[in-house]
């Protein structure tokens, strides 16, 4: 339930009068304003009482830019608030917005300027591997706050080393930076913040390119899908792929990493063909993957892809669910252990599994996999268009007679409006 005008929290009263002031400012209506965002007036103006709450980063960053002002204008405390502080769904909103900020500028604009006398002796190599590999760890995890914390000290530290460090490292420094970027672009597409992930996709391509390494060049390439898939961008994010793929398979290594990478990016072509409706299509991408998750026989995480036969599996779901398949979804998704794998992959089977379920009409079974889904990785819960049209769905569906735990999660998910 939304709050009454005696319990408004002060800093949604406080954001809420931010927001009308700065319309008034601008000589925009609340119908004006609205319409630009996609909303009813009728919910600006609970916005602007305070009534209704603004969470999710997505749509706090529209509104600044509907207004002409920065996010940090809107809501002072964004960067000040912790997990500790804040409730649960705004904090998972604000998690990578300093990273956002970082990503805006250079991060080694000081130290190019300043040359290599102006810079701190680097750390050890080893050390910022460990870095590197924490950083892929809380991406996996779903721990995006602290992502983010990670990566604004480590970022600008990478860009730093590998333009000082001349000796024999600085392959294997240009590798750790693809990394860490690679990391990023896989927390921002987790947190449907498209734009930033293509920009993170698009650095660890040309970072990988200069440690020598090709096969990162390929992972690269499949954030950058998955970046182009969020933004809706189907053609750029086929020829992407489709590059990668030939590219691969002329060059015939038949290494368990390149057929990770490989496997992984027929992965991402099936979820381009079901977003493109191409049935067919795209159940060969699968098929090509789950004929060479066979020949690899078990499930990897090379280059953080997390591909083999049960991810193969996960994705067929998705696939099938996109193509509305709810029947075959189900048959697939029921007989998968995932146990083994990271949070990430394991809230994404649950929330597809729902989805199928809503598309079957099964209500208390899709909300049962919603709220299992959100348990385990709440962003997917509260950053994927997919989850909140299915909560939505199923509210609408349930009519009078929804639960109050249906109701509770659309208000997080804020799937309402």
């Amino acid at each position: 339930m939304k709050p009454t005008g005696k319990d408004v929290a002060p800093q949604d009263r406080a954001f809420g009068q931010r927001v009308q002031k700065y319309r008034k400012e601008r000589g925009r209506t609340q119908a004006e304003l609205a319409a630009a965002l996609g909303k009813t007036s009728s919910w600006l103006s609970q916005v602007e009482r305070g009534v209704q709450p603004v969470q999710r980063m997505d749509l706090l960053q529209q509104i600044a830019d509907e207004l002409g002002v920065s996010v940090q204008h809107l809501r002072p405390s964004t960067l000040a608030d912790g997990p500790s502080e804040a409730p649960p769904a705004q904090s998972l909103a604000n998690d990578l917005d300093e990273t956002r900020r970082l990503l805006s500028g250079h991060p080694a604009l000081r130290p190019l300027l300043a040359g290599p006398a102006g810079s701190p002796p680097p750390r050890a190599l080893r050390t910022l591997q460990n870095d590197v590999d924490d950083l892929w760890d809380l991406t996996h995890a779903g721990q995006l706050a602290q992502v983010s914390t990670l990566a604004v000290q480590l970022l600008p530290e990478l860009e730093r080393t590998v333009r000082t460090d001349t000796d024999e490292h600085q392959p294997e420094l240009y590798l750790l930076l693809s990394r860490a970027y690679q990391a990023l672009s896989a927390a921002f597409v987790r947190q449907d913040e498209a734009d930033a992930a293509w920009v993170a996709s698009d650095r660890a391509v040309f970072t990988a390119e200069r440690s020598g390494d090709p096969l990162h060049v390929c992972a690269s390439v499949f954030r950058m899908v998955q970046a182009f898939v969020r933004l809706r961008s189907l053609g750029q994010a086929e020829h992407a792929a489709q590059t990668a793929i030939s590219a691969l398979r002329e060059q015939g290594d038949q290494s368990p990493e390149s057929l990770s990478v490989l496997g992984s990016l027929h992965l991402a072509l099936a979820l381009v063909r079901a977003r493109s409706s191409a049935r067919a299509e795209a159940k060969e991408e699968i098929a090509k993957a789950r004929a060479i998750a066979a020949q690899l026989g078990e499930n990897r995480n090379d280059f953080n892809l997390e591909f083999g036969p049960v991810n193969v599996e996960i994705q067929a779901v998705s696939t099938a669910v996109e193509l509305g398949d709810a029947g075959e979804a189900l048959d697939i998704g029921l007989a998968i252990d995932a146990a083994a794998l990271s949070p990430e992959r394991q809230g994404r089977l649950l929330m597809d599994l729902g989805r199928a379920h809503a598309q079957r009409r099964h209500g208390g079974e899709a909300l049962d996999c919603l709220l299992r889904a959100e348990a385990i990785a709440p962003e997917i819960i509260q950053t994927h268009q997919a989850a909140r049209a299915a909560i939505r769905e199923l509210v609408l569906v349930a009519g009078p007679n929804a639960s109050r735990e249906l109701l509770e999660l659309a208000e997080r998910a804020d799937a309402l409006d």
